[in-house]
């Protein structure tokens, strides 16, 4: 079987367990971290090509980023390669001490291959097909566009694969998901289907419970695609599409991954730049790429809090994406952080001063190993024309986010001589150690049938992830399969599809120790996404010592109550109403309407460790907070009290703190810190680092 057959179906059989490559060491601890920026010697004249990367270089860049979309100039007749200018721009490169990253250009197929062979683009639900002329309207499900692409990628690999000023390889420009109507994809997704419920009928009309509705089918080849305009469409038809959609994506970046290994050298790695999309579900799929990078934009709209949190952002967009993709291998990067103003927000404010250089060590924090903007020099023509760049439009003149740039870059030269590889984290900052036990399946299960308009699993993960920042602790965002004795605290918020298997995994974890914290809307469905055939919750009922009654939602102008430790707080989303056996404690209780002295929050103890269920989603997060807090506080394991906005990771021998209020905070540093950047008070938008 050719590697490629092989590839296929080991991406088709694959598991709930996702992960990279064991990742080789392609970053030196000593570096700490390294900084690069985006450049296209295509859209430039080449007479300027040395006067740029001399200037990246000056600046404190250490690597650029080439040919991402660049198919028409690397091929612009089919079969005829011209690579001559990106040798000129790589040796370029080479001459100023800058690393390189090479890139597949997938994201945008060159013309003659459009036209030449339509059937590669991809067809809306309502027959719309895209067509040339903006990115990513390629089919990642037409056989042709994989087979081409994967022409292009070899030529690539062959000619670069082993120069040793290319340190690696991004596949593809923020790959998502995406639903395609096309002929190929339909026969596609049958495959899909057949290769999934082992060729046999019954087992998908099973799955998808078709004796509903008089949807049974006879033959795989009787099954379409679902259609989201279809009012009732079946659910679980619609998760195995979301499934089929997620794989095709992951599936071709690990076709791509595999034709590059077959002529590049083991010391060039393999990745690609995902959309913190954390629903779509293809994050962590390709079991080929070495390792995982994001990207992320802070300010195009009303994200932040407080009045400057417009020009600030979003204070947990950052430490999420670190603490969802550094747990997948140990290694991650930043492929496209913001360097300042962008074109495409609802509302495109400059960033506050400061900002750009707050997210640079926000992604520092959390353990990167690089980081790299987005992009050195502003375009003058294009989509992206008012896209601030680390250059002014004159191509000379550092912007403000570019000043803000070389100052962490000389700020991370100054931490590299006081680096000692024998530091480890903090005594207490480990002992709060969680992990937060995360399936996009989950969201898919309640895509149909959310029961209530108000509902967001975003939120609610939030909510928990909220208050473990605010105590300090250091999270990993994990699936299944990885081990959780390492986390004395583990949370699974909001799970709703459950098997055997699971329950008795997390039951096993807290009789051995471990702190279980369960929320509402847990094990309510079977991994097909059918409701069990017992009481609502009933397959928990052992292991949170109580039963679920009920489940009330409620409309915002009629919000409820819930009390704890004598404070009261509001929700409306959803409450679970519980009754608890005899020997588990109730922590809260609903404090109105005919339920009124329901048990809402249950604790019992389980073997060595105890399992907490939490029925109830507060409108602010409050409650969860306080559920947590009295967790901790009941294993003796230390916590801080930030206010929101501030937060604060160990790495490296180093504490880094970081403010995204709008208030100056004076950071409670540990005893025998020494401050090497910044200030005890952090001033909004700035930063606060120390040895410890």
């Amino acid at each position: 079987m050719s590697n490629k057959l092989q590839v296929f179906f080991a991406v088709m059989c694959c598991c709930v367990t996702l992960s990279a490559q064991p990742t080789r060491d392609y970053f030196p601890k000593k570096d700490l971290t390294t900084v690069g920026a985006y450049y296209y010697p295509e859209h430039w004249d080449e007479s300027q090509w040395e006067r740029d990367l001399k200037k990246m270089s000056e600046m404190g860049f250490e690597f650029t980023h080439f040919a991402e979309f660049a198919w028409a100039q690397l091929e612009p007749e089919s079969g005829k390669y011209e690579f001559g200018w990106l040798d000129r721009a790589i040796e370029l490169a080479g001459k100023y001490n800058l690393k390189v990253i090479l890139c597949t250009p997938t994201a945008t197929p060159p013309v003659w291959l459009s036209r030449a062979h339509p059937e590669i683009l991809i067809r809306k639900e309502n027959g719309t097909i895209l067509d040339h002329g903006a990115r990513q309207q390629g089919s990642f499900s037409n056989t042709f566009y994989r087979e081409y692409s994967l022409k292009i990628i070899g030529e690539l690999g062959k000619r670069y694969g082993n120069d040793k000023r290319v340190i690696g390889w991004q596949l593809d420009n923020e790959p998502g998901v995406f639903e395609d109507f096309n002929e190929d994809a339909k026969i596609r997704f049958r495959n899909f289907l057949r290769n999934k419920y082992n060729n046999d009928i019954r087992q998908l009309n099973q799955a998808w419970g078709t004796s509903f509705w008089s949807q049974v089918y006879s033959d795989f080849d009787q099954i379409n695609f679902p259609r989201p305009s279809n009012w009732g469409q079946n659910p679980h038809q619609t998760v195995d599409w979301k499934r089929f959609i997620a794989h095709e994506t992951a599936s071709f970046l690990d076709e791509q991954a595999a034709e590059l290994r077959e002529h590049c050298s083991p010391d060039q790695w393999i990745t690609s730049n995902y959309i913190p999309n954390y629903e779509d579900g293809h994050i962590g799929q390709s079991h080929l790429l070495d390792f995982y990078c994001y990207t992320r934009y802070m300010v195009y709209g009303d994200l932040g809090i407080g009045p400057l949190g417009f020009r600030i952002g979003d204070p947990m967009r950052i430490p999420f994406a670190n603490d969802f993709f550094r747990p997948f291998s140990g290694t991650y990067g930043v492929m496209e952080l913001q360097p300042g103003q962008v074109n495409w927000g609802t509302v495109n404010s400059h960033p506050y001063p400061g900002a750009v250089r707050l997210w640079l060590w926000s992604v520092f924090a959390g353990g990167s190993d690089f980081t790299c903007t987005y992009r050195f020099r502003q375009p003058l023509f294009g989509d992206e024309q008012f896209h601030q760049a680390i250059l002014k439009t004159d191509g000379v003149t550092p912007s403000i986010g570019g000043t803000e740039f070389m100052q962490f870059i000389e700020e991370i030269k100054e931490l590299r001589t006081l680096y000692s590889p024998t530091k480890t984290v903090p005594a207490d900052y480990a002992a709060r150690k969680t992990g937060i036990l995360y399936t996009h399946e989950n969201s898919w299960a309640r895509s149909r049938r959310i029961l209530t308009q108000h509902w967001n699993s975003e939120r609610h993960i939030m909510h928990y992830y909220q208050a473990l920042k605010s105590f300090g602790a250091p999270v990993d965002i994990i699936y299944e399969g990885k081990d959780w004795s390492e986390y004395p605290v583990l949370i699974a918020p909001a799970y709703e599809m459950v098997d055997d298997e699971l329950i008795e995994a997390w039951k096993q974890y807290a009789e051995q120790g471990g702190n279980l914290v369960l929320t509402c809307r847990t094990a309510m469905k079977d991994r097909n996404g059918h409701l069990f055939e017992l009481p609502v919750g009933g397959k928990l009922f052992p292991l949170i010592g109580g039963e679920i009654d009920f489940y009330d939602l409620l409309p915002p102008n009629r919000p409820g109550g819930v009390t704890m430790n004598g404070q009261e707080y509001p929700w409306t989303v959803w409450g679970d109403h519980l009754t608890p056996d005899k020997q588990t404690e109730v922590w809260a209780t609903y404090t109105n309407d005919y339920y009124a002295g329901n048990a809402a929050v249950i604790h019992h103890q389980l073997g060595k460790g105890t399992v907490t269920y939490v029925g109830v989603e507060s409108d602010q997060g409050a409650l969860e907070k306080e559920v947590l807090k009295r967790i901790y506080e009941a294993q003796n394991i230390p916590l801080m009290d930030l206010p929101e906005g501030v937060w604060m990771e160990y790495r490296d021998g180093f504490g880094v703190a970081v403010n995204y209020s709008s208030d100056n905070y004076s950071f409670p540093l540990p005893a025998h810190a020494k401050i090497v950047i910044g200030e005890q008070t952090i001033r909004p938008a700035q930063v606060l680092v120390w040895q410890f």
